[in-house]
This record gives structure tokens, sequence and C-alpha cells, in this order.
């Protein structure tokens, strides 16, 4: 039987890959230069996030180490991403808190 927390955290995971996915666009989009490493993390943390949750789904050998790592890069990306006013940022570092606690969470069990 999996993890009760599996699938809070796949779905957490999904949904900061969107939520970086669309914040590393829109920087791209608009500054470049000043939000390069915001555009940076959130595109790593996408990728990091999306293996995770097929990882998890698979119930693969790497899975706990992967939740680290991903709660990692999640952290690094909120706090890079909250302090920017732009509403785009602050959804992505939202998502990111939220897929940080589910991995710590998934850690636990």
């Amino acid at each position: 039987m999996r993890d009760p927390n599996f699938e809070q955290c796949v779905q957490a995971c999904y949904e900061c890959a969107i939520a970086c996915d669309v914040c590393a666009a829109i920087c791209l989009e608009d500054e470049p230069a000043r939000m390069k490493r915001c555009i940076g993390l959130c595109t790593d943390c996408a990728a990091v996030c999306r293996l995770c949750a097929a990882m998890l789904a698979r119930n693969g050998e790497f899975s706990t180490a992967l939740c680290t790592l991903c709660a990692l890069v999640c952290d690094a990306c909120a706090r890079e991403c909250s302090p920017h006013g732009a509403q785009h940022c602050q959804i992505c570092a939202g998502a990111c808190l939220g897929c940080t606690l589910a991995c710590r969470d998934m850690l636990e069990r």
C-alpha cells in the first residue's frame, strides 16, 4: 500500500512544475537579465519536480533521495521568487513552498 502522502506529493510536484514553467516564461519575456537567477531556478525546479513525481509514481529505488533534492530545490526557488512582487512569482513561491512541505512529509514516513 502506498504512503498516504503519496498522492498529495505527486500533485504538489506537478503543480509546482507548472507554476515554475509559467514564472520562468514570463520572467524570460519581461526582464531576462534582471531575473536570470529566478529563471534558472524555476527551470531546474520544474525539471526536478516532474522527475520526482514520475519516480514516486513508479516507486523508484531513489525516490527518497529525489524527494530530498526536490525539497531543497523547491525551497531555494521559493526563496528566490517570494521577494519579487509579480503575481507569477508569488504563485510560483507558494507552489514551491507547498511542494517543499509535501516532499518533507513523504520523507518523514
